[in-house]
């Protein structure tokens, strides 16, 4: 390598799906302990078929910089362009009824987080949930039961983030539920 062109670094993720009925994913949750106190991230337990994303939104990344914090690690800043990303990830999933991670770091790119770095690190975390099992809370709870779910949101030299939460979720069947991507990264 040279110092003027460096390779990138990837980190991928893998996915999580909730499925009807939704055992494995209700397992997970309900045998974990809380991510976080749902109580200090506001809208925590929202339902997002009837919340403000905004709020869902916020509420999924307070939980997951809580759990950096309890593991030592510096907050996720929110990113615009990964949050692009993340979004049009969610939208593009319920709308085509798929549930994959695809070219993420193609959507990263398209979505210019990139340009002009370097280096970087990305990964990608995606999820959807049906009725209780839609909310920040038991999303964050699952992802954290899950291992490369779990490493992506641990991951030390992650320093932004982006948040795409859409109503709908990527199955046939007409559940009520919301679908989440969480695009990680750090450049330099």
């Amino acid at each position: 390598m040279t110092p003027a062109r460096k390779q990138p670094r990837l980190r991928r993720g893998r996915a999580l799906r909730a499925i009807a009925p939704l055992a494995a994913v209700s397992a997970l949750a309900l045998s974990a302990p809380a991510p976080a106190s749902a109580g200090t991230c506001a809208g925590a337990d929202a339902d997002p078929a009837t919340t403000n994303l905004k709020v869902v939104k916020r509420a999924t990344v307070c939980l997951l910089n809580q759990q950096r914090r309890k593991a030592g690690l510096k907050k996720l800043k929110t990113n615009g362009r990964l949050s692009l990303a993340s979004q049009r990830h969610s939208n593009t999933m319920v709308s085509h009824r798929i549930f994959e991670h695809g070219n993420f770091v193609g959507r990263i790119k398209a979505a210019r987080y990139l340009n002009g770095s370097g280096s970087w690190s990305v990964g990608e975390n995606i999820a959807w949930g049906s009725g209780e099992l839609a909310t920040p809370n038991e999303i964050v709870k699952a992802w954290m039961n899950s291992p490369p779910h779990r490493h992506n949101i641990l991951h030390g030299k992650f320093r932004e983030i982006g948040i795409g939460v859409t109503r709908g979720v990527p199955v046939r069947q007409n559940y009520d539920g919301a679908t989440y991507t969480t695009d990680f990264g750090k450049r330099s």
